[in-house]
């Protein structure tokens, strides 16, 4: 007994023995015998009492003494024969203890004295912390907690081992199980069967359901039809897997379906990776099947949840569509918008070129027509297109071109951003001026990237289109009184054909010739466009120098160069187009340094797709014409890194 009960025991035995004193002497005034006799009772009794107090407190001391020794003796043979591993380490992660479940289990011979970190692959520091997460050894998974008993003196910690193989087994059975959407789309399904009867659209049709039916029975999921030119389809995880591995053969099947003499039916793959839930994996499908479609079809995208995609395919070039319905009705919106705001800008990609400054030039000239203030933003000391800037400035009345830092000044929450020819956030010209925007308009031909414009009101997307000149010459065909555009509006959207065309040799289409014509009768001077692409001696010398030091490597011209000079972004571009006309060359890539960064040009004319290889490297464009740019590299590198991904390109081609 401890504290108050044990004074208060105190005080009542004393109490008791005053009491019989007090009584003893008491009867001495009756007898004195019995004083006596009374007295020697009372001090009998009271050191009997004593006695056996004291001899009672010994013998719970023992009992105690004994009970805790067999308690830490019990202790000590629980852990040892305790079924999970378990090891005392001192300060520097020796081992000084382990118990039976630990020398059958991690280490079977004799640990005392070894590193833990060198036998099990963990530092004290991890083991201290890996009670969050299951550590992978040898003979087995097993989860690490370390139990510090003292948190004062930490010269010794243990560490338990929990075997978690069956809870790891158990996991990836059902993340192997997770359900995965795919929204799979007949790329321009309506085009495609729009000159055909009706037993060839059946036959086709049908040919089309059994690339389906494989596809589910080698995937071992569910596919159904929900229009003519959809399906969706429900896979486990672990199919997704063997279908990546594979490249996605299901786009190659469908390939192989011809329709007439020329088209072939390509399919668009949209997957929805990891999602927690059915209708989450729907939703990322359903993104996926937009950036596959934005890239030019014939290809499969998985997005993840954390936003990056995979991409396979994309062998062959997007499919032009006949009708111009869709045109028509982004003219509508997009005049009725330029009429709602109060000013316009346009604005184009950095080191603006021949496409993007002739798309902007144009639209400037259309929404002029409408007696809007509208203005081009333009570095012109980093711009590649200076003769049209020059020409139009000297045959205008009045000034289009502003800078990016005066039209930021006087931008207003009603202005309108129209951005031509890109729809990258990393490239544009102004990216505070895009930041700024409230209502932003995009017209592109590039493939979509993954870090594209997703704000906008207006996404004007084609990737077939031969240049953005293009697009906006079908856009402003459905103003009214555009019929009185300055010809020098049309000059400048026929060079951005041009350029991008390569004198209408790539990319075009009827569509790309009908704006040509167009542009032709607003007045455009072919000898005017093409004294446009006319060079200095120079230049001309340089490029030559770049491509003479070109080597072939796999079926491409790869040259590069370290000298830096005010016009080696169209030096590096020319030769680059220039070296596709060399024998046995499917694809050229030109490297130039400037500023500290490698900068690619790629061009081929269609056996090789540079798109997704520049975006190995961080870059992007279209199949066949893309760049890209890597900053503080050396020019060995940059050449390394451009071999490495070729080889790779050429190895998954190969594969599939």
């Amino acid at each position: 007994m401890k504290g108050k009960k044990w004074t208060l025991f105190k005080l009542v035995s004393m109490l008791l023995v005053i009491v019989s004193m007090y009584s003893a002497f008491n009867v001495a005034s009756v007898s004195e015998v019995r004083f006596w006799v009374c007295l020697g009772l009372t001090a009998c009794t009271s050191i009997a009492y004593l006695a056996l107090f004291i001899a009672s407190q010994q013998n719970l001391h023992t009992f105690l003494t004994e009970m805790k020794s067999q308690i830490n003796l019990t202790e000590r043979d629980s852990l040892y024969k305790f079924p999970a591993p378990a090891a005392i380490i001192d300060k520097e992660g020796k081992i000084i203890w382990y118990n039976i479940a630990f020398n059958e289990r991690i280490y079977e011979h004799d640990a005392f004295g070894m590193d833990i970190e060198r036998l099990t692959g963990i530092s004290i520091e991890k083991a201290l912390e890996a009670h969050d997460g299951a550590v992978d050894y040898f003979s087995g998974d097993y989860r690490i907690t370390a139990v510090v008993t003292d948190k004062e003196n930490t010269d010794l910690t243990l560490i338990c081992f929990e075997d978690v193989r069956d809870y790891l087994k158990l996991k990836k059975e059902v993340d192997e199980k997770r359900p995965v959407v795919m929204m799979i789309m007949v790329d321009n399904y309506d085009d495609l069967f729009s000159d055909i009867k009706e037993s060839e659209k059946a036959h086709i049709n049908i040919q089309i359901d059994k690339v389906m039916e494989g596809f589910s029975e080698d995937s071992g999921g569910l596919v159904r039809k929900i229009s003519n030119d959809r399906f969706i389809a429900v896979v486990e995880s672990r199919y997704l897997d063997k279908l990546c591995a594979g490249r996605f053969k299901m786009l190659d099947k469908a390939r192989e379906i011809t329709v007439g003499d020329r088209m072939t039916v390509t399919l668009s793959v949209g997957v929805g990776r990891d999602a927690d839930s059915i209708s989450e994996s729907e939703q990322l499908a359903k993104q996926a099947l937009d950036m596959a479609l934005g890239r030019g079809g014939d290809q499969a995208a998985i997005k993840n949840p954390d936003g990056t995609f995979e991409f396979f395919g994309g062998v062959s070039k997007g499919v032009e569509k006949q009708t111009k319905v869709k045109t028509r009705i982004i003219s509508t919106a997009l005049f009725e918008l330029v009429n709602q705001s109060e000013k316009v800008y346009i604005m184009g990609h950095r080191f603006g070129d021949l496409d993007s400054l002739g798309a902007g030039a144009g639209l400037c000239g259309a929404i002029a027509k409408t007696d809007k203030y509208v203005r081009f933003v333009v570095d012109k000391s980093k711009c590649l297109a200076t003769p049209i800037i020059d020409r139009l400035t000297e045959n205008l009345e009045e000034d289009i071109f502003i800078s990016p830092d005066e039209a930021i000044a006087e931008f207003t929450e009603k202005s309108l951003l129209i951005i031509v020819d890109t729809q990258n956030k990393d490239i544009l010209e102004s990216k505070e001026l895009y930041e700024k925007a409230k209502q932003i308009v995009v017209i592109d031909h590039h493939r979509k990237v993954v870090n594209y414009v997703d704000n906008a009101v207006i996404f004007h997307h084609e990737p077939y289109a031969s240049s953005a000149s293009e697009m906006v010459a079908e856009l402003i065909q459905y103003l009214t009184g555009i019929d009185k555009l300055s010809s020098y509006y049309a000059d400048a959207m026929l060079a951005g054909i041009t350029l991008d065309t390569k004198n209408f040799i790539m990319r075009t289409g009827v569509r790309t010739f009908e704006a040509a014509a167009f542009l032709r009768k607003l007045g455009a001077d072919t000898v005017a466009v093409k004294k446009l692409f006319s060079n200095t001696a120079e230049i001309y010398k340089r490029r030559s120098e770049l491509i003479a030091s070109s080597e072939i490597h796999k079926n491409c011209a790869v040259a590069i160069t370290d000298k830096e000079c005010a016009d080696i972004r169209v030096i590096a571009a020319q030769a680059a187009d220039e070296m596709l006309s060399i024998q046995g060359v499917d694809a050229s890539f030109t490297v130039y340094m400037q500023g500290g960064a490698a900068n690619y040009s790629a061009r081929s004319y269609g056996a090789i797709n540079v798109q997704i290889i520049m975006e190995k490297l961080g870059g992007g464009g279209h199949q066949t014409m893309a760049g890209a740019m890597i900053r503080d590299i050396s020019p060995e590198e940059a050449m390394n890194k451009l071999l490495s991904a070729i080889d790779e390109y050429v190895e998954s081609i190969s594969a599939s």
